[in-house]
């Protein structure tokens, strides 16, 4: 029973070392909350996140567990019973998800006829070839959120495949030969990965089958093989898995009272309603201001019984522009007045007559003339800056004069339409 207490002793460590450990390494991948956060995760290529590994160990097999009677006794070896003998594995898998993935492999497990006694072990030994295809499953990432640097990565896994005994084809089992048989087996493990590096990780592979004691020319009991192994894996590929980056974070509803609820339903009425009356304010705003769509900026209009009529505006009286005592030099203020002339009232076709002049009061005749000259060139000058065709522009300089009643009015350049 020596091979079955070390098999069942390494499971017992392994449970115990998960009890301590699992919750010592929740403190991953926890968000700016304290929440542990499971995904989701973008999906790697095919060959990402595989892995191969070897490893080598004991197994240990108990016969007709359950009724105390093993086939054996009809060739008087009942000490087989719990016996082991060397174990050793291959395989290859890769993980779809930080907590999902499967593997094939070889296994290679014995157990001893006889007493066991290492000199002669390998003399004694029943070989069984087992052939399996194994669904894995990471608790510690479903449960605590997948780390890339977690040192300690556990596995449960389902088994099945295809155990046969004996080497390749025949074995002799005391003073009998037997053809070699194969049989169905299946069973849980548990897969260890202690992580060296991205790259490296050391394997403890725990494994319990279960498949018909005909594998020993029995009749058609129970056998259970159970296998220990340790060995390396290697990651195949790229190692870890990235989170999606559009995720939406689930937003949770704080429950209403029946009294908030009222009051909210009351304000939507109420915000419905004042939105009701604003649509039909801008209705009539719309249909206020159609009539001035397509009015020009600039044009003048007649407006009668809700019609705009364009119509052309010729100034009544001559614009006036006032000079300063003894100046020549347009001032801002009649730089708008001008302006407002060329913008508004001046078109292409129209024709102007420029008047200078001074005030007879100050100075002689000859400074007065030639200062009306030079304001009415000032502005003749201006109104071609506007775009007026000088062909279009009549100017005239009247000297000193005394016509307008006071000082100040003589200073002017009048603009007359023709």
């Amino acid at each position: 029973m020596k091979g079955i207490k070390t098999i069942l002793g390494v499971f017992a460590a392994a449970s115990l070392l998960f009890s301590v450990n699992a919750f010592a390494q929740e403190n991953n991948n926890r968000d700016e909350n304290g929440k542990v956060v499971r995904g989701a995760y973008e999906t790697n290529k095919a060959f990402d996140n595989m892995f191969i590994g070897v490893g080598a160990g004991w197994n240990a097999g108990v016969w007709n567990w359950f009724n105390g009677k093993t086939f054996m006794d009809d060739f008087a070896w009942t000490d087989l019973q719990g016996k082991g003998g060397p174990a050793a594995e291959i395989y290859v898998g890769k993980w779809f998800t930080p907590a999902i993935g499967t593997r094939i492999g070889y296994q290679g497990i014995s157990n001893v006829v006889g007493k066991f006694e290492f000199k002669d072990a390998f003399k004694k030994q029943n070989l069984q070839n087992y052939f399996h295809g194994d669904f894995m499953w990471n608790f510690v990432n479903s449960f605590w959120g997948y780390k890339e640097t977690r040192v300690w990565n556990p596995a449960l896994y389902v088994t099945a495949g295809v155990l046969t005994r004996g080497g390749w084809f025949w074995e002799t089992i005391g003073n009998k030969k037997t053809t070699a048989n194969s049989e169905f087996a299946a069973g849980l493990g548990l897969y260890n990965n202690f992580r060296v590096s991205s790259r490296v990780g050391i394997i403890l592979d725990l494994t319990a089958l279960v498949t018909k004691e005909s594998q020993y020319g029995g009749k058609g009991k129970f056998f259970f093989p159970m296998s220990a192994t340790l060995g390396l894996a290697f990651n195949i590929g790229k190692t870890n898995f990235d989170r999606h980056s559009t995720i939406t974070p689930v937003v949770i509803p704080v429950p209403f009272t029946t009294e908030q609820y009222n009051a909210l339903k009351d304000k939507v009425a109420a915000l419905e309603k004042e939105n009701a009356a604003l649509k039909n304010k801008v209705a009539a705003l719309e249909k206020e201001v159609a009539p001035l769509r397509n009015l020009v900026n600039g044009q003048t209009y007649l407006y009668e019984n809700g019609t705009f009529t364009a119509v052309d505006v010729k100034a009544g009286a001559p614009v006036s522009i006032y000079f300063d005592l003894g100046s020549a030099k347009v001032s801002a203020r009649e730089k708008a007045h001008l302006e407002y002339f060329t913008n508004n009232i001046a078109t292409a076709d129209t024709k102007v007559e420029v008047n200078g002049y001074a005030d007879k009061a100050t100075g002689s005749a000859k400074v007065n003339q030639a200062l009306s000259e030079k304001r009415a060139k000032a502005v003749v000058d201006l109104l071609k800056k506007a775009g007026m065709p000088e062909s279009n522009i009549d100017c005239k300089a009247n000297g000193g004069v005394d016509i307008f009643n006071a000082p100040y009015k003589n200073r002017v350049v009048t603009i007359e339409v023709k």
